[in-house]
């Protein structure tokens, strides 16, 4: 009993010290991800060693996991209701001033477009950013092209396709490969209702892995890439996507701090968007960051459409800047 407890701590104390090694491998930056999780295991590892070690080896196992618990629980406090928010949230708002943003990663072998059809229907968003799209996905979607006048395709079979259906006038519109060949985004204007002009940019960077990516470089890049361009803009800006990073790994948090976006899941909740089908192993993979012209209506997580991501659903509403 008190080997395994003391492999568990030192496995614990490992996944969290390796993060700190100067190095963009997976290997490292994986453990940025499932800090809800280790914070977990190391709290019930602590209450283990309380009642499965003896001695000086129960007190040391003790105060080296609840370390790393509260080490954890500083980097994901943020995205709880123990902190305030950095968004106000906006209950009666003129409707020309809104926007509802539904992302969603479809999981490119998910064909359950059903599935997605119905959720638009039923929460009407006024632009839809669809990732991992491929042919077969931009045409059965082609069934709310009537509701979804203005489009941007991009169709690939690499799990980096990516489409734009929007209500609103799309203006300047440009799709890149920012940093990777075959990795594009959408960057364009909005034209709400009321006539003002929304810059947004929607991401979807490839991810560090055993399977994609060895480094985090290339996705790392193109977050602080999108960071500097807005770090002196003035405009009301919207950047939206599955960004592969959770929210409070240091990328992003350098992403925020660098552009001056906000997070309006700080305050609020964590808005687990991956992994669908596994409980405990989940966070948030997919994001929405505005400029302080927004405060917040809505902001949900929807329900399965069978892909390894929840969509996401936000309604920000123009307020002018702070």
């Amino acid at each position: 009993m008190e080997m395994s407890l003391l492999i568990m701590t030192i496995l614990l104390v490992v996944i969290t010290l390796l993060p700190f090694v100067p190095s963009n491998h997976w290997l490292c930056r994986v453990w940025e991800f499932p800090r809800v999780q280790i914070t977990c295991l190391a709290i019930l590892s602590a209450l283990g060693c309380m009642f499965g070690a003896s001695g000086f080896l129960s007190l040391v196992l003790v105060v080296l996991n609840l370390a790393v618990a509260i080490y954890q629980i500083i980097w994901i406090v943020p995205y709880t209701p123990f902190v305030a928010k950095q968004v106000r949230t906006v209950n009666v708002f003129d409707s020309d001033c809104a926007i509802k943003i539904m992302n969603t990663n479809v999981l490119m072998t998910n064909h359950s477009a059903d599935k997605l059809i119905a959720l638009i229907k039923q929460n009407q968003p006024d632009i839809i950013v669809t990732l991992e799209t491929d042919l077969w996905w931009q045409n059965a979607l082609e069934v709310i092209h009537s509701d979804y006048p203005y489009r941007v395709s991009r169709p690939l079979d690499n799990l980096y396709g990516i489409h734009l259906y929007s209500k609103y006038v799309l203006e300047d519109v440009q799709v890149k490969d920012l940093v990777e060949q075959g990795v594009p985004s959408i960057h364009c204007y909005l034209k709400l209702k009321n006539q003002l002009k929304v810059k947004c940019h929607f991401l979807h960077p490839a991810p560090p892995s055993p399977t994609e990516n060895t480094f985090s470089t290339p996705r790392d890049r193109e977050l602080l890439l999108i960071a500097r361009e807005l770090k002196n803009t003035t405009e009301p800006t919207i950047v939206t996507g599955d960004l592969n990073d959770v929210a409070w790994s240091p990328t992003t948090r350098a992403f925020r701090k660098i552009s001056g976006l906000q997070d309006p899941r700080i305050g609020r909740g964590m808005f687990n968007t991956f992994h669908a089908e596994y409980t405990f192993l989940r966070w948030p993979l997919d994001h929405i960051f505005h400029s302080q012209h927004f405060q917040l209506a809505k902001i949900q997580r929807l329900t399965s459409i069978d892909s390894d991501h929840f969509p996401l659903l936000s309604e920000l509403v123009f307020v002018e800047k702070k």
